[in-house]
């Protein structure tokens, strides 16, 4: 028995006064009202309505069912109406997960300028460098980096945008050590280790107009998991770092940092959005999906006039 659909159909019977009035409005039968009311008592064991062949009245216990359905279907009503208006209206909170250096350079920004553009959204931003279960965590959009597609999933997946690393190095380091001028010069430097799976751990694939090209790395005295530690580790003069440019722009135009060897970057990142399905999509998750899509054009582009002027000098 649908227990609410019977509800809904006894306040309509006792507000219109007969059986075939509420059948009317519902645009439904007096016989499918009729059998509704009594499918209703059956559940209840209990009697609602008096019946005579001219009209109907509301006993004790219907008198007292009745105010109960009547807060019960409203609240039905508000809940749907909510519901249908998060398919309308950015509202409620939005719950991201992202890689650590991608969400403090990348995520943090954009989610400031989606918040001025849609004030009734919170956004809960967790940054990790583990690829979370959407569904058990209850994450709403997953900001993915892969050096190529994602695997197959039952998730739904769209392409932001890519990126690149390019080897950075600090002026204090490159005065003691001196600027690498081809990629068998890195052989002589300290070339610290980024740790995590979008990049092999032993070697740099390094990309030019003529194609690739990969320098084994030499057993690093440092290595790190998080880029944006990286970044500190350059900055301090450990050696030549291989860095996410959205990570080491601002370093790059301040003079803190030094681009290594201009001419190549490693392998393209692509940043992917990941959320549970297409269907019905809750619209502070599609105007999320579709703000960082604009976003992206410039925030990841790796080509910045300010970074290729910078790191020549």
């Amino acid at each position: 028995m649908d227990t609410l659909r019977n509800m809904k159909i006894f306040v309509e019977v006792a507000e219109a006064g007969s059986f075939t009035a509420a059948a009317n409005q519902l645009g439904s039968t007096t016989g499918n009202v009729s059998r509704a009311i009594a499918e209703l008592e059956s559940h209840l064991r209990t009697r609602l309505l008096n019946r005579t062949t001219r009209r109907i009245a509301l006993t004790e216990a219907g008198e007292r069912y009745l105010q109960r359905c009547r807060v019960i279907t409203a609240s039905v009503a508000e809940a749907e109406a909510e519901a249908s208006n998060a398919h309308a209206k950015p509202v409620g909170t939005l719950r991201v997960h992202a890689l650590s250096s991608l969400g403090q350079n990348y995520v943090v920004p954009a989610a400031a300028a989606y918040q001025e553009r849609y004030p009734e959204v919170n956004v809960d931003l967790t940054l990790s460098q583990n690829v979370p279960d959407l569904l058990e965590e209850s994450y709403d959009v997953a900001l993915r980096v892969t050096s190529g597609s994602l695997p197959d999933s039952a998730y739904v997946s769209r392409r932001l945008g890519t990126f690149h690393s390019i080897l950075c190095a600090s002026p204090k380091y490159l005065e003691i050590h001196g600027m690498p001028q081809a990629i068998d010069d890195l052989s002589n430097h300290t070339c610290l280790q980024v740790s995590m799976p979008v990049f092999p751990a032993d070697r740099w694939i390094l990309e030019d107009v003529r194609g690739e090209h990969e320098f084994m790395l030499p057993d690093g005295r440092f290595k790190v998991n998080v880029p944006d530690a990286m970044a500190v580790a350059v900055l301090e003069g450990m050696g030549i770092g291989a860095l996410p440019t959205f990570t080491v722009r601002s370093l790059l135009r301040a003079g803190s940092l030094k681009r290594v060897l201009p001419d190549y970057q490693l392998q393209t990142l692509n940043v992917f959005a990941v959320y549970a399905s297409r269907q019905y999509l809750d619209a502070k998750i599609k105007t999320w999906i579709e703000f960082l899509r604009d976003w992206t054009d410039g925030a990841l582009d790796t080509e910045s006039p300010a970074i290729q002027t910078t790191s020549n000098g």
